[in-house]
């Protein structure tokens, strides 16, 4: 059965966005990563929210601008939103509720990987307890500002399993179990 994994790039003080949601900071922290190239393989859907669908792209004015893992992945998309687009969207389906996401998304990815992406949804996964495994891409940069990997007001305390640590070119990879 499918598992979801929450997997981001983070500079090093917590943020996986700029302020407004930029993702340009990104951009000369994407290179060679053995890690992601390995997961990008064992990746059977993606699981957006609709801010991370719509939002910003680091690799916006490239020819791979609006692809998962800048062009190489491609697989049926799920969109958690309650704003639908009039339009259809190839390869992407919108779903108005969190359960009907995940089932969605976990049936089309097999027995492979649900990539969790956005950091509203993958809180609202752990939420639910649906959330299987954390991966965390820390990249050598301070933002200062912006959406941080993980904030739930009022605290929580959700308690991880390392499953590897390694390091690459242009980040340290960190994989953790969410514990239930």
């Amino acid at each position: 059965m499918a598992k979801l994994l929450y997997s981001v790039t983070m500079s090093l003080d917590g943020f996986i966005a700029g302020p407004g949601g930029d993702m340009s900071w990104l951009t000369p922290h994407l290179g060679p990563n053995p890690l992601v190239d390995d997961l990008i393989t064992r990746v059977g859907s993606i699981l957006a929210g609709n801010r991370t669908f719509r939002g910003d792209d680091p690799y916006k004015g490239t020819e791979h601008e609006g692809e998962a893992f800048g062009g190489g992945w491609s697989g049926p998309q799920f969109v958690l939103t309650h704003h639908a687009p009039a339009e259809p969207v190839p390869g992407v389906t919108f779903a108005g509720d969190l359960d009907t996401a995940v089932k969605q998304a976990k049936a089309a990815a097999g027995e492979k990987y649900v990539n969790v992406l956005g950091a509203d949804i993958a809180r609202q996964c752990l939420a639910a307890g649906v959330l299987d495994e954390i991966l965390v891409l820390i990249a050598p940069v301070l933002l200062g500002d912006g959406v941080r990997l993980f904030s739930h007001p009022g605290g929580t305390d959700i308690r991880l399993e390392r499953l590897h640590m390694s390091e690459a070119p242009q980040a340290a990879n960190l994989w953790y179990r969410v514990l239930r």
